[in-house]
């Protein structure tokens, strides 16, 4: 790097210009000659080998399991604003994220909490965020009639399902004192969800945008991720959660946490769950000032 008063030093790439995500997994993350190197075992994706990786044309590198990364890879990481992510096998799980990360302005953020301060706003976010998520527009313009009217609808889906993959379903439930005693597709369903959950994060993670502050979800301090992970309940989730329990009612011997992993895992990577939640971000935040019944 070339110091001095014009600060080239610290140089950047804007992020708008760099390409997402970057996912290593089974090898080991380090600088060699002042370059990022990876060194892998090799994968599905990623034969055996030595890779320089350009870290100053990538938001953020996603580090799967098997990896290590050295402190002078987080050091060259962080002077070039590249984040990094550790996260589990294609996205299921989500442990932590560097600072910094996501771009490098904060205009998502912001425009993210000028729609939450208001409750006119927040409303018409939630009623886009229903209408992405179940292909129509919600007449209903407070938050206790959206969520009312979103539980009718999740309940025909849920029949649906069931009677789709014969499944028996006699409703949702979750007993925290004892998740022990769930029935076996509401087990599937929370598998399902915690990593669809993870995928979200990742997501509100390379946005850089504010996972506290949700438009649906309130109370939870992951609120904005759940909103984004629901987005895709109708259509990843509770499919995945039902066939999984078909398959495991045909063969038996399946171990279902295993099975649901592997199943909602090869779904996220084939179908780029993540890259999508990113554009559903943006897309939501940027039109969060639009009501359809306008």
């Amino acid at each position: 790097m070339l110091q001095g008063r014009l600060g080239l030093e610290t140089a950047r790439i804007p992020h708008a210009e760099r390409h997402g995500l970057l996912w290593l997994e089974r090898g080991k993350l380090y600088v060699q000659d002042g370059n990022l190197t990876f060194v892998t075992v090799g994968t599905e994706t990623l034969k055996k080998g030595v890779y320089q990786i350009p870290f100053q044309t990538v938001s953020n590198i996603l580090l799967a399991p098997g990896c290590t990364i050295s402190h002078d890879a987080l050091r060259l990481l962080a002077r070039q604003g590249t984040g990094l992510l550790v996260v589990g096998l294609d996205g299921v799980r989500f442990y932590a994220a560097s600072m910094p990360f996501g771009p490098d302005r904060s205009r998502l953020a912001r425009k993210q909490v000028f729609l939450w301060a208001d409750e006119d706003r927040r409303i018409n976010v939630a009623r886009n965020m229903y209408f992405l998520r179940l292909g129509e527009v919600l007449p209903h313009t407070t938050m206790d009639a959206l969520r009312g009217a979103e539980g009718k609808r999740m309940k025909a889906v849920y029949q649906l399902l069931a009677k789709q993959y014969g499944v028996n379903w006699k409703g949702r439930s979750y007993d925290r004192t004892n998740p022990n005693a769930d029935d076996t597709i509401n087990t599937a369903i929370n598998h399902v969800s915690a990593a669809v959950r993870a995928a979200a994060m990742i997501a509100v993670s390379a946005t850089a945008t504010i996972p506290q502050l949700g438009f649906i979800h309130e109370s939870a301090g992951v609120a904005f991720a759940l909103d984004i992970a629901d987005l895709y309940r109708t259509s990843l989730t509770l499919p995945t959660a039902f066939a999984a329990v078909k398959q495991v009612q045909k063969r038996g011997w399946e171990n279902l946490e295993r099975l649901t992993r592997r199943m909602i895992g090869e779904k996220l990577r084939r179908g780029k769950v993540i890259s999508a939640m990113i554009d559903d971000i943006k897309e939501l935040l940027n039109a969060g000032d639009i009501d359809h019944n306008s």
